[in-house]
């Protein structure tokens, strides 16, 4: 054989290599929830996600779904399914269990959430995320959307709403001993201007506090926002480049109303999970507000980017999990 012939021979024997080491990335299905799904929380624990969604004045409350790969989700259990956890009795439609948050902490499973009209903001824990929940820890009656941050040092923060259309996020201290909150409620972010801040979700990613929220309601105007700053009571710096992520000015896309997001990271980087709805024959989404899944990556700042900044789309490349 040539010399020169050798040579490419071995070139294809190397290309072929790679390419079986390097196959082509899946792709997957937009949403990963389908059906009445809005609001979802995720958490991480190990190698498995688990995620929570609201359910308003339906019983049981509060779906609990497990993955291995964020895309293939299957329900284990509910964590409100007796009475003594979710009094609805006489619930007004679109009442009941707004915004639950799951976090997991020391062996055990947290699940926030509030009963609007029906107590107010409580929580329930189980070593399982399958059940059996604990009996409700009633923490506050006023306000919406509460959620939990374990700090470093064994802090609990506890962030939620206050007020109405105009309200800000608040935050002050859990004590999970008591179950009591301690301090009174600081105004830590009123967001960028748009109505209804809400949905907040408190990080800390390398020292550094992110405080994520939704603005402008839940229809078509629905968008999401960041913040961050050196301590979790601020003051928080918003991202210049914020929204991050919203449709409210893709008339034509089929996707819309995105927005009340959370986030985790795995070993395929940083995922976000998200609600939207499909309109059918102008403003009309039978289906509902369901779960989607898009990336998020930090840019050289330390700010987050959804989707590289493009619009969500019902087929997109799939995590890099097994």
């Amino acid at each position: 054989m040539k010399t020169g012939n050798a040579i490419s021979m071995s070139l294809i024997i190397v290309i072929l290599l790679l390419g079986c080491l390097s196959p082509k990335q899946k792709m997957f299905t937009n949403p990963v929830l389908s059906g009445f799904y809005p609001d979802p929380s995720i958490c991480k624990v190990g190698d498995d996600f688990y995620m929570v969604n609201s359910t308003f004045e339906y019983f049981p409350g509060v779906p609990v779904h497990h993955s291995k790969d964020l895309v293939h989700w299957k329900l284990i259990g509910y964590c409100l399914d007796r009475e003594s956890q979710l009094p609805l009795k006489q619930m007004r439609a679109s009442g009941g269990i707004y915004a639950p948050t799951i976090r997991y902490h020391d062996g055990l499973f947290y699940m926030i959430t509030t009963n609007v009209n029906g107590g107010g903001n409580f929580y329930v824990t189980a070593e399982n995320p399958a059940g059996p929940w604990s009996d409700p820890v009633w923490i506050d009656p006023e306000g919406i959307d509460p959620s939990l941050l374990f700090d470093d040092d064994g802090t609990v923060y506890y962030t939620r709403h206050v007020g109405g259309g105009d309200g800000y996020i608040g935050q002050c201290i859990l004590n999970l001993e008591t179950g009591q909150l301690e301090g009174e409620m600081k105004k830590i972010w009123s967001g960028t201007g748009g109505p209804w801040a809400e949905g907040p979700h408190l990080y800390k990613i390398d020292s550094t506090y992110y405080l994520m929220i939704s603005e402008n309601g839940t229809s078509y105007g629905h968008m999401v926002t960041v913040a961050r700053s050196a301590s979790p009571w601020g003051p928080f710096e918003s991202n210049p480049d914020n929204p991050v992520l919203t449709h409210k000015d893709l008339d034509d896309n089929p996707i819309r109303a995105v927005g009340h997001a959370d986030i985790v990271h795995t070993k395929d980087g940083w995922w976000m999970v998200c609600l939207a709805i499909r309109p059918q024959g102008g403003h009309f989404h039978h289906m509902g507000r369901e779960t989607y899944l898009v990336p998020l990556e930090f840019d050289d700042n330390g700010w987050p980017v959804v989707n590289n900044n493009e619009p969500i789309e019902f087929s997109m490349p799939a995590p890099r999990l097994k």
